[in-house]
């Protein structure tokens, strides 16, 4: 009897191990005696979380600060430049052309109207662009053609401050005058915004020629040359006069 006692003891014990056994097995398999490993998985799968909205945050953001992006790669796919838009050219680098072309800057004629200097006339080209939304480049170097580095010499005379020959028509027209440098700079900038897009002007207009141009007929540079333009309009009828423009910019920039 003592031995059958001893025997079902141990059956007894043997069981209780397997089902310890066991018992540990599944609670492992489901998670409950490894909470380290559960938070990891936690943690791991947020982190991924984290990284992807970081990440689309990111692009969001790439899209909003150049909300031009996708048009300027239409542009430069096409090969054309564009004449609004936003910039990376800065007045000394105007500056640094203008005194490489050799040329002397008028300071005696141009001090009258309010800049002394070429730091000065150049300083207002990038303010009064950009303040329309035009490219500061597109303006300067489209002066620097129409006055041949402000040397002058065709119908409009420097005392006019008239720096693209707005109104000139050729045989001896002399074209617009303005009372100082920076309205004559600013109503070459708006005819260009006028010719670039109909969007409305942000400053008082001053251009007296702004209501003649049909609005967005010339929204890249390439195409200020009736020539080239599309639909024959344009600022001159000068041959590839758009594509000199753009000339002038690429070896400014």
């Amino acid at each position: 009897m003592k031995w059958n006692n001893d025997i079902f003891k141990r059956y007894m014990e043997a069981g209780l191990a397997i089902l310890i056994v066991l018992t540990l097995g599944l609670a492992g398999a489901a998670g409950v005696l490894s909470p380290r490993a559960t938070e990891r998985e936690q943690n791991e799968t947020a982190a991924e979380n984290d990284s992807t909205k970081a990440s689309q945050e990111n692009e969001n953001k790439t899209s909003a600060s150049n909300p031009d992006t996708e048009e300027t790669q239409e542009t430069i796919a096409d090969g054309q430049y564009p004449i609004m838009g936003s910039s990376n050219i800065t007045v000394q680098e105007m500056v640094d052309y203008f005194n490489a072309s050799g040329e002397v800057y008028p300071a005696e004629e141009l001090s009258e109207g309010g800049a002394d200097s070429i730091e000065t006339f150049c300083q207002m080209y990038y303010d009064e662009a950009t303040a329309e939304g035009v490219r500061p480049e597109v303006a300067f170097a489209q002066t620097m053609k129409e006055t041949g580095f402000l040397q002058y010499g065709g119908d409009a005379s420097i005392e006019q401050f008239n720096f693209a020959g707005l109104g000139t028509t050729g045989n001896g027209v002399p074209g617009n005058s303005y009372p100082d440098v920076q309205t004559g700079i600013r109503a070459q900038i708006q005819h260009l915004k006028a010719y670039a897009t109909a969007d409305a002007l942000n400053q008082e207009c001053v251009d007296d020629r702004y209501e003649y141009v049909k609005k967005g007929s010339a929204p890249y540079v390439q195409w200020l040359g009736q020539q080239e333009n599309p639909e024959g309009l344009g600022w001159a009828t000068g041959d590839n006069y758009g594509y000199d423009i753009v000339g002038i910019i690429e070896e400014m920039m």
